[in-house]
C-alpha cells in the first residue's frame, strides 16, 4: 500500500513545484495566528488603558515582562523543534498537541478580573499574555519552520510566501472589520466592554486553531534532514552559530525594522482615530456601502483590502527583478504615505480613507516579502555548517516578530503616560485627550514611522544574498548532500 508521504510527493512531483492544495492548506495555517496577532497588535494597547484602566506607564511593564520572557522562550523551542525526533517528524508534532491549547490561550488574554488594584491587575495581564506567547510561539515556530521543507526552489518559496501573506492579510482584514462588530453587538445586548473582548477572542481562537491542526495531520517535511543524526550543540553555540551566519543578520534587521513600523502604525492608529480624527467620540461610525462601521475597521479594513489586491503584483515584481529590490520600492511608496498621515485633519474621513488605500500598497510588500527572504538565508548556513537548523532561525524569527509588537506598546504607552493621556470614565461616550497627547499620537502614527521605514530600506540596499548567489549556493549544497550519501 502506498503510503501517504509516497503519495504527497508523488502528487507534488519532480522539480521542487507544489501543488495547489497544499499551499492553500499550508498557507491556512497563518490564519489563526495572524488573527491574534492582529488584534493583539491593534486592540490590546487600548484594552489596557481603556478597559482594564490601568495607567499608561504601568501598563507599559507589563509589555517589558513579555520582551524578557519572549527572549527566554522564542528560542528554546526553536531548537527544540530542530532537536524532535518522533515517527510524525520534527515540526507536526508541536501542531498536533499545542494548536487548540494555543486557540484558549487568547481567550485568557481578554480576562482581566474587575480588581482594584493597579499593581495585581498588572501582574495578572502580565501571565496570561506570557502563557498567550508562550502557546504561541509553540505553533509559530514549527510551521514557520516547515517553509524550507517543503520546497527548495527560489521562486516556489516566494510563492509559498504569498500564500501565507493572503490568509495573513485576509485573517487581518477580518479581525479590523468584525471585531469591533462583536465588541459592539454585547454591548448592545447588555454585555460589557470586556465581555465583547473576551467574546471576540473565543471566536478568533477557536477558528484559528483548526487550520494548525490540520497541517500538522496532512502537510509532511520533504527536505528535513530526518536522514542525518546532527549531533547536539548547546544551545548558546546554536545562538553563536545562528549570529554568524552574516545574511542572517541583515535578514533579522530587515524583519526588525519592518514589522516595527507595522506594528507602530496598528497600535497607535485606534487611538489616532478616536481622538484625533473623531474628536473623542469612543463610538464613532463611518458608513460604506450601507453598512455602518467603527472608524478603526474602516481605515484597517480598507487597508488590509488593498494588501491583498497587491499581493500578486509584489510576486511578480519580485520574480521579475528581486526580492530585495522588489521590497525597496515598497518602503519607499510607505514613506510617502506615512509622511501624509500627518496632514490628516478632525474630521476628515475621505481624505483618511484615501490614506488608507494608499498605505494598502506599501504594507503589502512589507508583508509578503521579508518571509521569503528567510529561507535563503538557511540554505546559506546549511552550507556553511553543514547543518539544517529551520527551527532556531524561524525561533529568532517569531523572537523578533513578537519583541517588536511588546516594544511598540511598551514605547506607545510610555509615551502616552508621559505626554498625559487619561483614561476615560466608565461608561464615558465623548472624552477629549489634552493637546500634548494629541500631538505625541499623531507623531508616532506618522514621522516615527518614516524614520523605522528609512531604517529597513538602508538594511534591505546592504542585503547580501540575490537571486544569483542563492542559485550557486543550491548547486554547491546539491554537491555536498550527494558526496555525504557516498
Amino acid at each position: 500500500m502506498l503510503h501517504l508521504r509516497e503519495f504527497v510527493a508523488g502528487i507534488i512531483g519532480v522539480n521542487n513545484k507544489l501543488p495547489f492544495w497544499l499551499k492553500l492548506l499550508y498557507g491556512s495555517g497563518d490564519w489563526g495566528i495572524a488573527s491574534i496577532g492582529m488584534m493583539r497588535s491593534i486592540f490590546y494597547a487600548l484594552y489596557l488603558t481603556d478597559v482594564v484602566g490601568i495607567e499608561p506607564r504601568l501598563a507599559s511593564l507589563g509589555a517589558l515582562a513579555g520582551i524578557v520572557w519572549d527572549a527566554i522562550n522564542d528560542p528554546i523551542i526553536g531548537t527544540l523543534s530542530d532537536r524532535m525526533k518522533s515517527k510524525l517528524g520534527r515540526r507536526r508534532p508541536f501542531l498536533l498537541w499545542f494548536a487548540f491549547p494555543f486557540g484558549l490561550s487568547f481567550v485568557m488574554l481578554w480576562t482581566a478580573p474587575n480588581w482594584e488594584s493597579q499593581v495585581g491587575l498588572l501582574i495578572y495581564v502580565t501571565l496570561a499574555f506570557m502563557v498567550s506567547d508562550t502557546l504561541t510561539t509553540l505553533v509559530a515556530v514549527p510551521y514557520l519552520s516547515l517553509t524550507p521543507e517543503l520546497t527548495q526552489d527560489y521562486d516556489e518559496r516566494t510563492s509559498l510566501s504569498s500564500f501565507r501573506t493572503v490568509f495573513q492579510l485576509l485573517s487581518a482584514m477580518t479581525v479590523v472589520i468584525t471585531a469591533p462588530m462583536i465588541v459592539d453587538s454585547v454591548i448592545l445586548g447588555g454585555g460589557s466592554q470586556q465581555q465583547g473582548f473576551i467574546a471576540a477572542g473565543a471566536i478568533f481562537g477557536a477558528i484559528g486553531s483548526l487550520p494548525l491542526f490540520f497541517i500538522g495531520l496532512f502537510v509532511r517535511e520533504r527536505f528535513a534532514s530526518e536522514e542525518q543524526e546532527q549531533e547536539s550543540i548547546p544551545f548558546g553555540e546554536t545562538l553563536r552559530l545562528a549570529w554568524q551566519n552574516v545574511p542572517f543578520r541583515y535578514a533579522a534587521g530587515i524583519y526588525m525594522f519592518n514589522w516595527s513600523a507595522v506594528d507602530m502604525v496598528a497600535i497607535t492608529f485606534p487611538f489616532f482615530l478616536l481622538y484625533w480624527v473623531a474628536r473623542g467620540d469612543l463610538l464613532a461610525k463611518i458608513n460604506i456601502f450601507g453598512v455602518d462601521l467603527a472608524l478603526e475597521s474602516a481605515f484597517f479594513g480598507i487597508m488590509m483590502f488593498v494588501c491583498v489586491l497587491f499581493v500578486p503584483f509584489w510576486l511578480w515584481f519580485a520574480k521579475r527583478r528581486n526580492k530585495i529590490q522588489a521590497y525597496i520600492v515598497g518602503m519607499f511608496a510607505w514613506i510617502i504615505v506615512q509622511g501624509l498621515i500627518f496632514t490628516i485633519q478632525p474630521g476628515d474621513i475621505p481624505w483618511l480613507l484615501t490614506i488608507a488605500a494608499l498605505a494598502g500598497i506599501g504594507v503589502s510588500a512589507a508583508y509578503i516579502l521579508p518571509d521569503s527572504i528567510l529561507p535563503d538565508v538557511i540554505e546559506w548556513d546549511e552550507l556553511r555548517t553543514g547543518r539544517r537548523q529551520e527551527g532556531i532561525y524561524y525561533g529568532i524569527r517569531t523572537l523578533i516578530r513578537k519583541l517588536t509588537g511588546a516594544g511598540v506598546i511598551f514605547v506607545t504607552l510610555q509615551v502616552l503616560g508621559w505626554s498625559g493621556y487619561q483614561s476615560p470614565p466608565d461608561g464615558v461616550i465623548q472624552f477629549t485627550q489634552p493637546d500634548s497627547a494629541l500631538f505625541s499620537i499623531r507623531l508616532m502614527v506618522s514621522f516615527i514611522g518614516v524614520a523605522i521605514l528609512l531604517g529597513t530600506i538602508i538594511i534591505a540596499w546592504s542585503y547580501p544574498l540575490s537571486r544569483e548567489k542563492y542559485m550557486r549556493i543550491q548547486k554547491l549544497l546539491k554537491v555536498k548532500r550527494a558526496l555525504a550519501k557516498k
